[in-house]
């Protein structure tokens, strides 16, 4: 069974409701109890997710405790099991993003036992310490608490020909020579079977020296590697900034080689696609067997759904290492993904606003959008009928949108007059005057969002500079990103105004990647920047070897990274065969076009 059905327990403590009422046999479950919960995992209230529940099991209630308390929603069971069986239904109803389980008078009459329940495949995606997943399946009765199960290790992964990162280290160069005249000889004569068991980084057991070294190779061509490598001063690491990308960049099978080979990308792509209902299932399956697609790839019913997950996948993979980027800055689509980093929006909440755009969006008559190698000022008097600035990405590159026709003359008119001009990868005018009813459309839908002023910085590609508090939290903000230009190239002038920063583009083709290294900052080396995925499409090896790539330039920084974590991309088990027991809607997503 597929852990996107599961409910995950990441957290249990036990707590003493302080100055609650006592009860001379067994405590009463009251407001001063509850607000012990809410604070039971060393967190405020204020930076629990927007959707968190607290279930309170107890067999009595003091006659105070209201359905909501401190902006939270409050429920009641008369037993801790009857709740931990109802914060699975709520989690998978999509009424909670996280539910605290209060069980009053346990372990003992005057204490509460509080679990802190997940979604499993978003616990996964988090980085969260997995206790065990609920398994509500269990034959008992509804007052007999769900057994935890563990969750399912799969086999290790040996495959000598599978890329590998190797890390070593010094103190100084001489140092670092040192370990490397150590390392060669012992991957020269090594047997390639144990090739995929060897320590990531070596010296082993000893913090990373300021000189580092990083190679990417399999086992034949390890010891060549090594020897060529060139070493980095990392004694002064420049802090991570995430970008994602937007419509445009998407390929079919994008990522796919890292979907099953590795946990928290797995898992990240499953718990996006799963806020998506039916719709998330038929988006998967197109993805990893594009042959039987119901749906293209450039469609915006697939495009956006799909780079949403993969982008937010790959943002929680680089987290997964121990990396904490200082800022994040999304391009058109991508901005979804940065505002859900920067805790604007939940996943889930985020998963509902794509699918917003994307329902009204279809709506709106066939039209696409245009690269210019050229400046908007030299645009301008080109455009006509409801084509429009769509983005402004960099000096001298230029994207316009619109509907259909208008958009092929003004197309031919540049073409006559000397520009350079490719189709991008669209059928929806995104970034146009055309989109305006879809922009009507979507505010209204997004009006019933939790949206919060972001907890870390984030640049938007729309307003060209910091995302304020109050646009953050504004349905009309969000809503007008269908019709408003994209304004990246400011964006990222202030972004890299602000600190020497190392640039990590998390998705596909590296579009950004390549925005952002004819930037001044970047051609002078003030900073730099590191795509996770290919150019173009390849091998599933081909896009682990990429990311391992990139994880390597982020070691050699002078990042310190989560080795094992890393090594998973390597270690972690083999791809297996889809099958409909793990998404039952695979039936019905073939039966039925979106």
């Amino acid at each position: 069974m597929s852990i996107t059905s599961q409910s995950a327990v990441v957290r249990r403590l036990i707590v003493s409701p302080g100055s609650a009422p006592r009860n001379p046999s067994r405590i009463t479950a009251s407001a001063a109890g509850v607000s012990a919960v809410l604070r039971a995992f060393g967190r405020a209230p204020e930076d629990l997710p927007a959707r968190t529940v607290v279930l309170v099991g107890a067999a009595t209630v003091d006659a105070g405790l209201r359905p909501e308390h401190e902006g939270f929603t409050v429920g009641t069971e008369r037993t801790p099991a009857r709740a931990l069986r109802r914060a699975h239904r709520e989690l998978h109803q999509g009424t909670a993003d996280l539910v605290l389980v209060a069980g009053f008078g346990e372990p003992d009459p005057q204490t509460i036992t509080v679990y802190a329940v997940k979604r499993a495949a978003e616990a996964v995606a988090d980085g969260d310490a997995v206790l065990g997943v609920l398994d509500v399946t269990a034959p008992a009765d509804e007052d007999t608490p769900p057994p935890l199960r563990p969750l399912p290790q799969p086999a290790r992964a040996t495959d000598p020909d599978r890329h590998r990162l190797v890390l070593w280290s010094g103190r100084n160069s001489e140092d670092e020579q040192r370990v490397r005249g150590e390392l060669l000889p012992m991957l020269d004569g090594l047997h390639r079977e144990i090739f995929p068991a060897l320590p990531t980084a070596v010296p082993c057991g000893t913090a990373p020296g300021p000189v580092r070294g990083a190679a990417v190779a399999v086992s034949a061509l390890a010891a060549r590697a090594v020897h060529q490598a060139r070493t980095s001063d990392a004694s002064r690491p420049r802090p991570v900034v995430l970008l994602f990308p937007g419509q445009g960049s998407q390929h079919a099978r994008m990522a796919a080689g890292l979907y099953r080979a590795e946990p928290v990308f797995t898992a990240a792509v499953d718990a996006a696609l799963s806020h998506m209902g039916d719709e998330g299932h038929r988006v998967r399956a197109d993805w990893l067997d594009p042959a039987r697609a119901t749906i293209a790839i450039d469609d915006v019913r697939r495009a956006q759904p799909l780079l949403f997950a993969i982008d937010y996948a790959l943002g929680r993979l680089v987290l997964s290492w121990g990396v904490r980027p200082a800022a994040f800055l999304g391009h058109s689509a991508g901005e979804l993904v940065a505002a859900t980093f920067a805790g604007v929006v939940s996943l889930r909440d985020a998963a509902r606003m794509v699918l917003a755009r994307v329902r009204e969006a279809v709506k709106i008559p066939e039209g696409g959008m245009l690269a210019v190698a050229a400046s908007e000022e030299q645009l301008l008097p080109h455009l006509s009928g409801d084509v429009g600035i769509a983005a402004v990405n960099a000096n001298q590159q230029v994207m316009l949108a619109g509907s259909k026709e208008p958009l092929t003359e003004v197309a031919a008119r540049l073409k006559a007059d000397g520009h350079t001009v490719v189709t991008v990868p669209a059928t929806s005018p995104f970034h146009s005057p055309a989109m305006a009813p879809a922009s009507d459309a979507v505010e209204i839908a997004y009006r019933d969002i939790p949206l919060r002023e972001p907890k870390l910085p984030f640049y938007s590609g729309y307003t060209g500079t910091i995302m304020s508090g109050e646009q953050a939290c504004s349905p009309r903000f969000w809503a007008r990103q269908i019709t408003d230009t994209v304004h990246f190239r400011d964006a990222l002038d202030e972004l890299l105004a602000a600190d020497d920063v190392l640039l990590v583009e998390a998705g596909p083709r590296q579009t950004l990647t390549a925005f952002a290294r004819r930037h001044r900052s970047i051609r002078l080396g003030a900073g730099a920047v590191a795509p996770l995925l290919p150019a173009r499409p390849g091998t599933p090896e081909a896009d682990r070897q990429s990311v391992l790539t990139a994880a390597a330039r982020i070691w050699t920084e002078g990042h310190d990274l989560d080795l094992n974590a890393v090594a998973r991309l390597w270690t972690w088990g083999e791809e297996r065969a889809e099958s409909t027991e793990d998404h039952p809607a695979r039936a019905r997503a073939e039966a039925q076009p979106a």
